[in-house]
């Protein structure tokens, strides 16, 4: 299985630290606000990398964390924070503003057939809120300030990055490039020593005086900077090293440059053997944005009539490393064509399956050659093209493995309605008309539609 590793930009054969296992930490959303279909992108690559490693044999141990506190709007510790901000939108809590929007990202990843982490049960779930680990992220620090890498001010505790050599390898840029594009102008402490150190703690006072949420620590109270969690998190669920670390191409500057920093210094051991970082999605060419009247999300498809699975399908058809063009017209087209593979996967049950194993192998073989979703859905593509290639039920279940388009439990039929439409087929193969027409209008009074092309029937709920 090759992987394209961020750290050190090339196509890299996977090996993963224990045999048989692998351990996959995910970058979560910021609850502040509903998930655009850009975040969606992110989270389906994340769940296309574990099912194909699942589908390599190997147990994956996925943690996934939700920001909840300390994310400014600005990645370099300027602005506000976006959860206080949202909760002054909203005139609620905090707490309430990140409650609700929790559930509304949990609702997306359900109907996106997207697995929950598996890795981690806390006090709120499988996600890992940033809230719960707020002991952890202090440990962290204390770590930081015995090596005096870490220092205060009157505002914030820094990371001192003129204190690591290898400070920004992520991003293959030297420290001296970063000091030069750094924008002292917008530095809100005059305090700090260089203008790229980033905050790990933050005191309520100036700003921030006012902050909702706040901690007791030995520096003074106060909430944890946003690329402090993730360390934080992973030390404590999976330990370091991880195998595999994911997130959006935008993270590679900052959060996943200043993490690894973070990390390697107070633990004195690599992070991540591996980085994965997914493209942007643009909408009609252009960034997401509501002031340009392009910002979606999935209930947006859904206010639409086209199902959900067809955005993720959407998604597959683009490599995870390239810019996917989001319009409506494409997304009508993932339509039809999710339509084309169910209506196929339904000959599973209406006549005769023989899928070879060799079909299957050439979209196995696809993803795991650096998740070449396109690659695989071309030849799941000529599978179906081909008449004499009829899907059985373990096929459809090996290929939900993979992909996740839910073909071997969609028919949420009787099996009695099963058996009718067996039926049918074959009296229509037996020019029974009279008998094909009776048990039509027989599953048209249950609601369910039926279609005839050349080669096969296609039923729908009406």
């Amino acid at each position: 299985m090759k992987l394209f590793n961020s750290l050190g930009r090339e196509l890299q054969e996977f090996k993963s630290i224990t045999p048989n296992e692998v351990k996959l930490y995910t970058c979560g959303p910021t609850v502040y606000d509903y998930s655009h279909i850009g975040n969606l992108r992110a989270y389906v690559f994340d769940d296309t990398l574990r099912r194909i490693l699942t589908n390599a044999g190997y147990n994956v141990k996925h943690v996934m964390n939700i920001t909840d506190v300390g994310h400014l709007v600005s990645d370099d510790d300027q602005g506000d924070d976006k959860l206080e901000k949202g909760a002054l939108r909203e005139q609620k809590t905090v707490s309430e503003v990140a409650d609700f929007y929790i559930k509304a990202f949990e609702n997306d990843i359900s109907l996106l057939n997207i697995l929950e982490p598996n890795a981690y049960k806390g006090p709120h779930g499988k996600y890992a809120r940033a809230t719960d680990f707020i002991d952890q992220q202090i440990e962290i620090v204390k770590l930081l300030f015995e090596k005096d890498i870490a220092y205060r001010t009157k505002q914030a505790i820094y990371f001192n990055t003129s204190k690591l050599p290898d400070y920004g390898k992520l991003t293959e840029q030297k420290l001296d490039d970063k000091e030069v594009a750094a924008r002292a102008e917008v530095v809100s402490d005059d305090q700090k020593e260089n203008p790229q150190d980033f905050a790990l703690w933050f005191f309520t006072v100036e700003r921030f005086a006012n902050h909702s949420l706040h901690w007791n620590s030995p520096w003074g109270e106060g909430f944890p900077g946003w690329h402090l969690e993730c360390s934080a998190i992973i030390h404590a669920t999976l330990g370091e090293p991880i195998d595999i670390h994911t997130g959006g191409v935008d993270h590679i500057g900052t959060h996943h440059t200043n993490e690894i920093a973070q990390s390697e210094a107070a633990f004195d051991v690599k992070l991540a053997n591996y980085w994965l970082h997914n493209e942007h999605l643009l909408v009609n060419g252009r960034k997401m944005s509501k002031s340009l009247g392009n910002y979606y999300r999935l209930q947006d498809v859904i206010d639409k009539d086209i199902e959900p699975l067809a955005l993720r399908l959407l998604f597959l058809q683009s490599h995870y490393r390239t810019q996917t063009n989001f319009t409506w017209d494409s997304l009508e087209a993932s339509a039809k064509f999710l339509k084309r593979i169910q209506s196929w996967s339904d000959l599973s049950f209406q006549i005769d399956s023989s899928i070879q194993k060799a079909s299957l192998n050439d979209i196995e073989d696809a993803l795991r050659d650096d998740l070449n979703t396109p690659l695989a859905l071309s030849r799941l593509s000529s599978i179906i093209s081909d008449k004499n290639n009829t899907p059985d039920h373990e096929f459809l279940v090996k290929l939900d493995a993979v992909l996740g388009l839910e073909l071997s439990n969609r028919l949420d039929l009787s099996d009695e309605d099963k058996k009718l439409i067996v039926d049918r087929t074959r009296a229509r193969k037996n020019q029974d008309w009279s008998e094909s027409d009776k048990i039509r209008d027989l599953l048209l009074e249950k609601s369910i539609e039926l279609n005839d092309s050349q080669d096969r029937t296609i039923w729908s709920r009406v």
